[in-house]
């Protein structure tokens, strides 16, 4: 098992190397002069020369390249001219929220796909098939955009069961899970639907090979049948579907975030944005980008404890 962890990192690596790589190029790929746009168009050509040396943009690309990596191992990611404080400080600040609702948004997929996928899959081609297959193909046409504003007009406003918008600390934890419900159900209801299908596949598939009839011939009950031997061989690609939609829920959460007013990294990526704050952009797409890979990793590990024969 350490082989196979140690085997993975080095294959991370390179991975990372090329994330940072490419969000430290985003910068330079603006078109004009990200500085002349920061500080605008009447700016004076003095304050323009001060705002490259404080932002390090008067040293060759190449000086610039190795600052900045400096910067990302010590955790120093500039200052963001907004907030006027360190990038690093607002993101540690803002990442706990959005990986709270990007966790609790792949949970509610979960919940939902697993037990609807095994479903459909044990009554192929019957009318709770047929149910599922279409609530299913209804959650993959809804957008993060529409869904969302759907759930506030009938949950807040109309039967006023949950908050419009906004978090709340885990201090209050009843209030805390009432502000999560309708962005984790917004953000995990296209995954939900992604997921129904692919456990629904995986699951047919399993349920047609021979270990399966042994299994029934010696006379194990049905349910031992489906959820301790087909499921957990099944499990194997929904995990590699669910690790790559986990990036998906990242980038999602821009969107649901800016409908929810919810305080995280995707809103705000827009806030920065919108503010011309580029310092704050990297280092947004970076902490997504390396979340992105950590899950990947993450789902390599959960592939061998699904499926032992993965690690030879």
């Amino acid at each position: 098992m350490l082989r196979y962890i140690g085997a993975r990192l080095l294959y991370t690596i390179p991975v990372l190397w090329l994330v940072v790589s490419v969000v430290f190029l985003l910068i330079h790929l603006v078109p004009g002069d990200p500085i002349q746009q920061m500080l605008g168009e009447g700016a004076a050509s003095s304050d323009l020369q001060a705002a490259r040396h404080a932002f390090g943009l008067d040293v060759p690309l190449g000086r610039q390249y190795l600052n900045y990596w400096k910067g990302v191992l010590r955790l120093d990611l500039g200052r963001s001219v907004r907030f006027g404080q360190p990038v690093g400080k607002i993101i540690a600040e803002r990442y706990p929220e959005t990986l709270q609702l990007t966790v609790a948004a792949m949970i509610v997929a979960l919940l939902l796909s697993v037990p609807a996928g095994v479903r459909s899959a044990r009554r192929r081609n019957r009318w709770d098939d047929r149910v599922l297959s279409f609530v299913s193909l209804l959650g993959l046409s809804f957008p993060n955009f529409a869904l969302g504003p759907i759930l506030i007009l009938l949950f807040a406003i109309y039967l006023a069961l949950l908050p419009v918008s906004g978090a709340e600390k885990w201090t209050h934890p009843a209030q805390a899970l009432a502000h999560l419900v309708l962005p984790a159900i917004t953000l995990g209801g296209s995954l939900a639907a992604i997921l129904t299908r692919m456990v629904r596949t995986s699951m047919l598939e399993e349920l047609g090979q021979d270990y399966i009839r042994t299994a029934r011939a010696k006379g194990l009950s049905e349910n031992a049948v489906v959820y301790k031997h087909a499921l957990r061989n099944a499990l194997v690609p929904v995990l590699t579907v669910a690790g790559l939609q986990f990036g998906a829920l990242l980038a999602g959460a821009i969107v649901t975030e800016t409908i929810f007013s919810w305080p995280g990294i995707g809103r705000l990526t827009i806030q920065a944005i919108s503010s011309r704050d580029y310092y704050l952009v990297q280092g947004c797409i970076l902490t997504i980008g390396l979340t992105y890979v950590a899950v990947n990793f993450l789902t390599d590990l959960l592939y061998s404890l699904a499926n032992p024969r993965i690690r030879q």
